[in-house]
């Protein structure tokens, strides 16, 4: 006969309370047990002595026997020192879905738009101060360089009025 360690429920709806029983694999859940060896009360908080009890020395004599726990008597087993717990490893388990990967890749390009957004921001802040000190500087320049300026249109005058002249003359 196959035996198993496992869970038996009990406990009103929304308010689960396990049984840790010994019993054969082909017996219903919740059915005819062999021994029962302790409890489980998933509503307790995680650090509490009372949320698992185990009769440690019948889940030692089970086990001899060649008794199987289930998944999570098997984690009570490890936590109690009694059976070790070999590690696992799902690799997939932790990687997104699909449409997960597309919303992380949208949001991504968002961000990227968004921060370039920001730089050219701030580029242009930073363009307008350095043109008014660009615009500064030559308004200056051009200013020194006015005053000569209005000296040659003068010049510009005056020898137009001599080639006017020879013109007139030649004209003669």
């Amino acid at each position: 006969m196959a035996v198993a360690i496992r869970l038996s429920r009990g406990g009103a709806k929304k308010r689960p309370y396990y049984r840790i029983v010994v019993s054969d694999v082909r017996s219903p859940r919740d059915g005819k047990y062999l021994e029962q060896i302790g409890t489980y009360n998933p509503m307790l908080p995680k650090d509490s002595g009372e949320r698992v009890k185990l009769d440690e020395d019948r889940a030692r004599h089970w086990l001899s026997v060649g008794a199987k726990p289930s998944d999570r008597v098997l984690r009570f087993l490890d936590a109690a020192g009694i059976m070790e717990r070999p590690a696992r490893n799902n690799p997939k388990k932790g990687e997104p879905g699909e449409a997960a990967k597309e919303r992380a890749e949208e949001k991504a390009a968002k961000l990227a738009e968004a921060e370039e957004a920001a730089k050219a921001a701030e580029e242009e802040a930073a363009a307008p101060a350095e043109e008014t000190a660009a615009e500064e500087a030559p308004a200056e320049e051009a200013a020194a360089e006015e005053a000569p300026a209005e000296e040659a249109p003068a010049e510009e005058a005056a020898t137009e009025e001599a080639t006017a002249e020879e013109t007139e003359e030649k004209a003669e």
